[in-house]
């Protein structure tokens, strides 16, 4: 595509900041009012029986070990508390002295507690039946788990397939497992001091030069405990239990600020060990089996090569480098070789690799190969002759010559490895292409380490992760269940996409990630073989699908990857056989194993449809390359839409489940047209917990005509980045701070606006407030057209209707909400990047030049005001 265009995207105008007016909050369950008026006495005699309980069957237990001479264990006691689901769950360590171990479904919170913890916690529970000071909190816990056996506790830690196996798991020899532990004690950050009303200013510099300190404090100690916690782990695991520690990944991050919840080891140990291990150690919040990480490579293609002429070009010194983190890349390839960034190439497989067997070893035609090969070229491999390749690849290998990914590198230590490499390098690589996914599909109880990374490090850099939502096999064994076995327990077609075991594989949950999945091209029926999908753009019967974790949005985008073709019939044969070629995608394929075409269609899969993704975003870095990559992650799904079959279906929670925002668009996504026009944020903004910031796009009056009805749609998408928690299990507590978007009405004044969203007592609240849009999504799972979704439960936040331009403000405003997460640091921030977009549906009035020039005006005015202040 040209490097010029004559339909930039505008600014989108920043009107004012202030103090956002947040609704909302956990409301009081029944249990803790009745705890707190009728029930104080039972209650309280409940919390302290339940916590003697404990104590005693603690004590028993560590007698026990001592006598069968079991390693010696940190002090603590693990307890797990059902608690009101509105209370703020670090009131247990401000007030109880518990430290937070996990937040768990169904209002449950693991804690552990040491002697004094418990001291302090008995006293409560006791002093809470007179209704003595400090003591409130009690009322909130509504049961003390105190079963012996902590069966609830142990299924709440384990994956699901080794809670089945926890019966009998003691009579298993080695085990291989990843832990999480968490490592953030009972220090905190206290509030910020602010002004007293008869304080000086030296008493107020004084009180803030304390909390300083106390802040400087309170990260040292968090320091010092992972340091002590790990220790403790490889005392007890390898010279108590006789296991080893493959890897210890606390993902340290470049700056204090920026310091992790939790540790997470990969561990060889004894079922009898491990155990003993999650009995007792106190601080765990998980133990899950290792992924297993596989491709499954395709078959031999059966095309002929032809040495066909082509001159290609190597992209400008400057421009984009996308690392490709795959199988290797056969960089000799000619239609690759010009793009390859030979001098970063790195293979990060454990011996006997070495940093430089970066081929792609997949037979019979690669993978890495052809991931890269869709990036550059995007659907089609043939252009224009000569053609120059618009963008760098970086090869980082990472799977074997099988496809899979050894047990040895812990995915999440080797992401981090893998930025870190190619980030600060000479290109300042800031687009990373993830086709692998774990076999199954993700779990829902924590993020996981791998997803968890991604977020970090998306949080920690200016980086775009692109990542495949994975697929489902033609058939595949227990736990994972593949095409074959769906249709053979009667789930059919499209239905069985929304089956728990097709959600998406582990990473593609990461709020962060660009999650991509994939659609069909056509349907299709010959030979004795049919296609799942009856046309062009519905699912892929491979791709997995959403929910993802927490209700977000997953995948965000899909795109052209292909779909598997069946045989008639109950028991049907599943492929994608070579007489169906214009079904699958065209693909560069790996001859270093196979004689064959350069290039051909004869592969699917999501790790397809991804790199297309990962094509947009480069050309967005191309064009915009000075601008975060949050925005173009907010401008490819700024720029996607559901074919019009789904536009009209009547499931349209399951159109968003399979197809999320819909299929992008590079031209949507990188320019305008005289009747689509977008309006951008430009660097990086951020804002801090309730705070509020407000957007102002003026809209011309040819737009906004009387008597004139065209249909406008107006797309807005939200996307931002904040500090993970993994130990949290909800994402407005999984996030250091979370944030949000809502618009004007229409008919709505800026000053009304204003006081719906400002937290001003002296606005007009009176004004009159318009007609609310009637948005796709909306805030809340029954405020829009799609059933149980909400749009703002991710960190990417799209939303659309379709408004009559009579209708429509004469000044359309956004308001960017922060909202409190876990962090108590008032320096925490989020940062994000906003979309705006109007389009005349029919073409029928030419919007762009009066958008710009009111635009401009705007900020004119604005730029005067301010010169006026600045003067008076």
């Amino acid at each position: 595509m040209p490097n010029r265009h004559n339909f930039e995207h505008l600014p989108l105008i920043f009107r004012e900041t202030g103090r956002a007016r947040l609704t909302g909050g956990g409301a009081q369950a029944a249990r803790t009012a009745q705890n707190r008026t009728t029930n104080r006495v039972p209650h309280s005699t409940a919390m302290v029986s339940g916590a003697l309980a404990l104590v005693s069957e603690h004590r028993r237990r560590s007698a026990e070990r001592s006598r069968e001479l079991l390693p010696d264990l940190p002090p603590g006691i693990p307890l797990l508390l059902e608690i009101d689901p509105g209370l703020d769950i670090d009131d247990l360590r401000r007030h109880l002295k518990f430290e937070i171990v996990s937040e768990e479904e169904q209002g449950f919170v693991i804690v552990a507690s040491d002697d004094s913890g418990l001291a302090a916690f008995l006293a409560a529970a006791e002093g809470f039946a007179s209704n003595a000071r400090g003591t409130a909190t009690v009322a909130s816990i509504h049961r003390l788990d105190d079963d012996p056996e902590q069966t609830q506790r142990v299924r709440l830690v384990l994956s699901d397939a080794l809670f089945q196996i926890w019966p009998t798991i003691d009579q298993i020899e080695v085990l291989h497992v990843d832990i999480g532990v968490t490592c953030l004690g009972t220090h905190e950050i206290p509030p910020e001091p602010v002004r007293g009303k008869r304080e000086s200013d030296q008493q107020l510099a004084e009180r803030k030069k304390t909390w300083a300190d106390t802040k400087v404090q309170a990260y040292d100690s968090w320091l010092d405990l992972q340091d002590q916690r790990v220790d403790e782990v490889r005392r007890i695991i390898e010279e108590g239990y006789g296991g080893s520690i493959a890897s210890i990944f606390h993902g340290n991050a470049d700056d204090v600020a920026s310091l992790p919840d939790s540790f997470t080891m990969r561990v060889m140990v004894s079922g009898r060990g491990l155990k003993d291990f999650v009995l007792n150690f106190p601080f765990i919040f998980e133990v899950t089996e290792l992924d297993s990480v596989s491709i499954n490579p395709g078959e031999v293609s059966q095309g002929i090569d032809e040495e066909t002429l082509i001159e290609l070009r190597s992209p400008e010194d400057d421009a984009p480098a996308v690392c490709v983190i795959d199988s290797g890349i056969q960089e000799g390839h000619r239609f690759l070789e010009p793009a390859i960034d030979k001098a970063s190439s790195y293979c990060f497989l454990p011996p006997p690799a070495t940093s430089t067997d970066i081929a792609d070893r997949v037979a019979p035609s690669g993978h890495g190969t052809r991931v890269a090969g869709a990036v550059l070229y995007g659907e089609h491999v043939q252009q224009p002759q000569p053609f120059q390749l618009p963008f760098w690849i970086q090869n980082a290998r990472v799977l074997d010559a099988d496809g899979g990914m050894p047990m040895a590198l812990f995915p999440a230590v080797l992401l981090r490895e893998i930025v870190k490499r190619f980030h600060p390098g000479p290109r300042k690589t800031r687009i990373f292409n993830h086709s692998i996914n774990a076999d199954s599909h993700c779990r829902m109880r924590h993020m996981s380490s791998w997803a968890a990374e991604i977020d970090v490090l998306s949080q920690q850099y200016d980086i775009l992760i692109i990542q495949s939502s994975g697929n489902l096999r033609a058939s595949a064994a227990v736990p994972s269940v593949g095409i074959e076995e769906h249709i053979a327990a009667g789930r059919y077609y499209p239905k069985f996409l929304l089956e728990p075991s097709s959600r998406v594989a582990n990473p593609a949950q990461s709020l962060q990630a660009l999650t991509v999945g994939s659609v069909a091209y056509q349907g299709y029926q010959s030979f004795g073989w049919q296609s799942f999908a009856a046309e062009s753009s519905q699912p892929s019967a491979f791709s997995r699908s959403g929910l993802g974790i927490w209700g977000v949005i997953k995948p965000e985008v899909v795109e052209f990857g292909g779909d598997f073709l069946r045989t008639p019939g109950d028991n049907p044969k599943i492929s994608f056989p070579v007489e169906a070629r214009e079904c699958y995608p065209e693909l560069i394929r790996c001859t270093l194993h196979a004689p064959g075409p350069g290039y051909d269609r004869d592969e699917i899969g999501t790790s397809f449809a991804t790199p297309k993704v990962t094509h947009i975003a480069a050309h967005l870095q191309r064009i915009l390359p000075d601008e975060p990559c949050l925005l173009y992650r907010a401008l490819i799904v700024q720029s996607a839409r559901w074919p019009e079959r789904s536009r009209q279906a009547d499931d349209k929670t399951q159109v968003i489940r399979t197809l999320g925002y819909g299929i992008p668009n590079l031209e949507r996504a990188t320019t305008n047209t005289d009747f689509r026009t977008t309006l951008i944020t430009s660097g990086e903004k951020a804002i801090r917990a309730r705070a509020c910031d407000i957007y102002q796009v003026p809209l011309p009056d040819s737009l906004r005509r009387p008597g004139y009805e065209y249909d406008v749609l107006v797309e807005v998408t939200l996307s931002y980045v904040a500090q993970p928690r993994r130990t949290r299990r909800n994402s407005r507590r999984y996030l250091s701070t979370w944030v949000d978007w809502k618009s004007s009405n229409l008919g709505e004044s800026i000053s009304s606006f204003r006081a719906r969203a400002l937290k001003d007592e002296n606005r007009d609240t009176n004004a009159a407030q318009g007609t609310r849009i009637r948005w796709t999504l909306g805030m809340q799972a029954d405020h829009g057209e799609v059933a149980d979704v909400r749009r703002n439960a991710g960190t990417v936040q799209k939303d659309w209707a379709i408004v009559k331009s009579s209708d429509l403000p004469e000044n359309f405003c956004i308001a960017v909400m922060g909202h409190p997460g876990w962090s108590q640091d008032p320096d925490s921030e989020a940062r994000y990047a906003l979309a705006v977009s109007f389009e005349v549906v029919g073409c029928e009035i030419p919007i762009y030049n009066d958008l710009r020039i009111a635009v401009e005006a705007l900020q004119a005015d604005l730029n005067a005001e301010v010169e006026a202040e600045i003067e008076a």
